[in-house]
């Protein structure tokens, strides 16, 4: 399984997705959206709605990815202990891993009852750009770790949904960053736009579409003497 806000979706989630089903020989993923995250009290978070929208248009081509609504549909707080016990119970024999990225392990120990967490997953982790974790320090903390972790071999991909969200809001392109259904959620339905940004956009498309125009003349023209 691999959990997190999805705020949104991107490649670099769906890139650890599939090296860990390949890697570890998964019969499936489950995306599992959380709902209130316990460590982003503040932060604000796109309604559930669109973030289980966006999901579904970022695996729909994947016959091996699952989208869970675990977290969103239990009341909080929403800690990732308290998730997995629910999956435990669903999928009783089931092994569980827990796929996230270099950062969160760096994190791990903050969250709640990290070693409860390992009591019911083995943690299947992508190095991440610029996140370093201290190894020796986990074990002193989570002994149990060294025998429940893994390092998957991926890509290192430096993308995250706090600079997706700005780049929309500037008006620049996250084309190539998330999947095309994800990015054409975005754009229908007006996610993280500044109205500046929403105004650039049009300015582009008509400026798009008067290209289109111009070039299709253009070729119009070319066809009439040939």
């Amino acid at each position: 399984m691999i959990g997190g806000t999805f705020d949104p979706p991107h490649y670099a989630h769906l890139v650890l997705a599939e090296n860990g089903l390949a890697q570890l020989h998964l019969d499936r993923v489950l995306f599992v959206p959380a709902g209130r995250p316990p460590h982003k009290p503040d932060e604000p978070i796109t309604p559930v709605d669109h973030r289980l929208a966006m999901l579904d248009e970022a695996i729909a081509d994947n016959a091996s990815f699952c989208l869970s609504r675990v977290d969103v549909e239990r009341r909080g707080p929403h800690f990732t202990v308290d998730m997995l016990r629910i999956l435990d119970e669903d999928y009783p024999d089931a092994i569980i891993f827990f796929l996230m990225g270099g950062d969160s392990l760096a994190e791990f120990t903050t969250w709640r009852d990290p070693a409860g967490i390992l009591e019911q997953a083995r943690l299947a982790v992508m190095r991440r750009p610029g996140s370093e974790t201290d190894l020796s320090a986990l074990r002193e903390t989570l002994p149990s770790i060294s025998d429940r972790l893994v390092w998957l071999d991926a890509p290192y991909l430096e993308i995250s949904g706090t600079d997706l969200r700005r780049r929309v809001s500037e008006g620049l392109p996250i084309r190539y960053l998330v999947p095309p259904g994800v990015g054409a959620y975005i754009r229908h339905s007006g996610l993280y736009a500044s109205r500046k940004a929403t105004v650039a956009r049009r300015q582009v498309g008509r400026g798009e579409a008067q290209a289109r125009d111009h070039r299709h003349l253009s070729c119009s023209s070319s066809e009439s003497r040939c």
